[in-house]
């Protein structure tokens, strides 16, 4: 679940907090970067948790109308079609999200409210309606009502996105990618797997947690010799003045590239732009780009990298 995308903004936060905090401690910094990933994929299974909790207080609800003293007739033979979701039901007993759920004690069950709010928005929009209303019954049509509900309603909803961030200060700019984790997860499911259903592991390999921590680490012990490449480039400018954020995008750029050969360097140059077009100034993309590529072409005549 956790890609390199992602790899790349944690290590570029946890070094940004290395340099702010002034602490000098590289093997406490590799273990917050390695806290930040895992926190991203408790994220991510608290999202696929999502679908059992609106469900199971959509359960709740009919019942409690039901042992009402007067209860109405709508009351007694209330719509059950998202109560019998069959992909509800399947992460209902999905082994392998609850082992998670109950190692790294993921759960909503301080969240009342939040889910109550959330499916009054579900059952209020016109995917809800329709889905009720289709002639269709089985098992591609309960799980594309919960693909609609993340694509439509969790994906960029703001009150969603702010409920995340007051719960953790990790969670603030892992919110889109991983909800477009879940949404993949959703659509590789099938029924025949049950409860034996694959949900995401944190890395895909091995290679990716190595690559995390070694970018990180290698970030920094080269940072002398990046910081003068750089320095040596930035031309009409005094390193002083450019941000920050900048210079430590173009640090674990250069890293990267130098380190991991066997990533196409435009891919590498491609990811740092875009990571600098949000995370740092709107002119940052064109500024970086330039500067990286002068870089490159520099390091490719003196046969440090060859592509």
């Amino acid at each position: 679940m956790v890609n390199r995308i992602l790899i790349r903004i944690k290590v570029l936060q946890t070094l940004f907090a290395f340099y702010k905090n002034n602490n000098g401690d590289l093997k406490t910094s590799e273990k917050e970067l390695l806290f930040s990933l895992q926190k991203s994929y408790d994220l991510y299974i608290l999202s696929l948790l999502f679908i059992t909790q609106l469900t199971n207080y959509r359960k709740k609800l009919i019942d409690k109308r039901k042992n009402k003293l007067s209860p109405t007739p709508e009351d007694l033979n209330p719509d059950m079609r998202m109560v019998n979701n069959r992909l509800a039901a399947q992460l209902e007993i999905n082994e392998t999200l609850w082992k998670v759920c109950a190692d790294r004690k993921v759960s909503w069950e301080d969240d009342s409210d939040f889910i109550k709010k959330i499916y009054k928005k579900i059952v209020d929009s016109s995917y809800y309606l329709d889905y009720l209303t289709s002639e269709e019954d089985n098992y591609e049509t309960d799980r594309k009502f919960w693909i609609t509900v993340f694509k439509k309603l969790i994906l960029n909803n703001d009150d969603i996105d702010e409920f995340f961030e007051e719960k953790s200060i990790y969670w603030n700019d892992d919110i889109n990618i991983v909800q477009s984790f879940v949404i993949k997860t959703l659509k590789k499911f099938e029924e025949e797997q049950k409860g034996k259903q694959e949900i995401l592991p944190m890395f895909k390999d091995m290679e990716d947690k190595a690559f995390a921590v070694k970018l990180f680490r290698q970030s920094l012990l080269t940072s002398k010799e990046t910081k003068e490449q750089i320095n040596k480039h930035i031309k009409n400018w005094e390193s002083e003045r450019v941000a920050q954020m900048d210079l430590l995008i173009m640090q674990i750029a250069i890293t990267e590239i130098v380190t991991f050969t066997s990533i196409p360097t435009r891919v590498s140059l491609n990811e740092y732009i875009n990571l600098a077009k949000c995370y740092s100034t709107p002119k940052s993309g064109k500024f970086i780009n330039g500067i990286l590529d002068s870089i490159v072409k520099e390091l490719k005549t003196n046969g440090v990298i060859t592509e």
